[in-house]
């Protein structure tokens, strides 16, 4: 980023089309991680990872709710995308280990500065969900 867009969010300091393409829009790396981390359990099991690694059925107790199947597939996607490593451990019987690699390290900080936003906003959010909007017209 250059010197003149110090103060400016980098979302904002880059120049898009008008209209966007869409082509353009699905070739974006911030829409790409998005849609990568934007499962409902996804970002649970990052930060549970993010505080030591946790055997499979140590993090199936520690998310209700979550199915072993979904949990399976939230960890594969997790591996497959270079976040999470699965290691299995030279023990009788076989136990599988899961944490993160530096990669899914790295995704605590914009996840915790996200989480943080929306900490501090989440009652305006709420207030404009319920706040009386007039009617569209069509």
């Amino acid at each position: 980023m250059s010197d003149t867009h110090t103060q400016v969010p980098s979302v904002l300091a880059v120049d898009l089309p008008s209209p966007v393409p869409g082509a353009e829009y699905e070739d974006c790396p911030v829409t790409d991680v998005l849609r990568r981390i934007g499962d409902k359990w996804i970002v649970l099991v990052i930060v549970l990872l993010g505080r030591r690694p946790h055997r499979f059925n140590e993090l199936h107790r520690a998310v209700e709710g979550i199915s072993q199947r979904m949990l399976t597939r939230t960890l594969r996607t997790l591996e497959g995308n270079g976040l999470v490593r699965r290691e299995v451990l030279p023990t009788v019987p076989p136990s599988v280990e899961y944490s993160l690699t530096g990669l899914g390290a790295s995704l605590l900080t914009p996840l915790s500065a996200l989480a943080d936003w929306a900490v501090a906003h989440r009652s305006e959010m709420a207030a404009a969900r319920t706040a009386e909007r007039p009617p569209r017209r069509t």
